[in-house]
């Protein structure tokens, strides 16, 4: 009887230690389950922040003074990259473009003005011309002084994919009265500015 006992207290220790091994392995195998699932995760998480910079739109940072008072230097807006793809920019659309076809990290921020086909012409009073007709729109920080009208004295004619863009600080603004940017076409165009984060205060829709 009492060997029988030991044989059954062997017999027992023996299946603990096999137990023990066996949870190991499990929680071995658990482990790296976790770490593969998390790396998974995080590879999801990149690849979403990648795409949805690179095609629906991406942060920007306001630099400089062209844009006042709608913009103002520091101000972060959230560009809106995937909506000319299904549509045009219109008249007043705030957009994003590069200064030339150069892959650099560094855009201009204007309001669009003229339209594709459109004849635009500045007049020594500052008045804006669409085809003839005076615009009306309140977005000039002030008058177009007669120093800053430059190429749009004489009628700027449009392409049947070009536009013409202004800062809203008419008088410190580098846009398409400039040959040094002139009409920019729609491909150029990166996204529309639709909305302000930061700062704080001004938080809302950039119109």
């Amino acid at each position: 009887m009492s060997i029988k006992d030991e044989e059954m207290t062997v017999q027992a220790k023996g299946d603990n230690a096999e137990s023990e091994k066996g949870s190991k392995k499990i929680s071995k195998n658990k482990v790296l389950k976790e770490l593969f699932l998390d790396a998974i995760y995080l590879l999801c998480i990149f690849l979403a922040s990648f795409l949805l910079v690179k095609f629906v739109g991406q942060r920007t940072i306001v630099d400089g003074s062209s844009m006042n008072n709608t913009l103002q230097d520091g101000d972060n807006v959230w560009v809106n990259k995937i909506v000319y793809r299904f549509s045009d920019p219109q008249r007043f659309d705030i957009v994003v473009f590069p200064p030339d076809d150069t892959d650099q990290k560094t855009y201009y921020i204007k309001r669009v003005i003229g339209l594709p086909g459109e004849t635009v012409q500045i007049g020594l009073d500052g008045t804006i011309f669409i085809n003839g007709e005076p615009l009306e729109e309140s977005y000039g920080r002030e008058i177009i002084d007669s120093n800053h009208i430059y190429r749009a004295a004489e009628p700027v004619v449009l392409g049947e994919d070009e536009y013409f863009v202004m800062g809203d600080n008419r008088n410190n603004s580098v846009d398409s009265r400039l040959p040094s940017v002139g009409n920019v076409e729609k491909r150029k165009i990166i996204g529309k500015a639709v909305f302000r984060f930061y700062p704080f205060g001004s938080f809302g829709t950039v119109k």
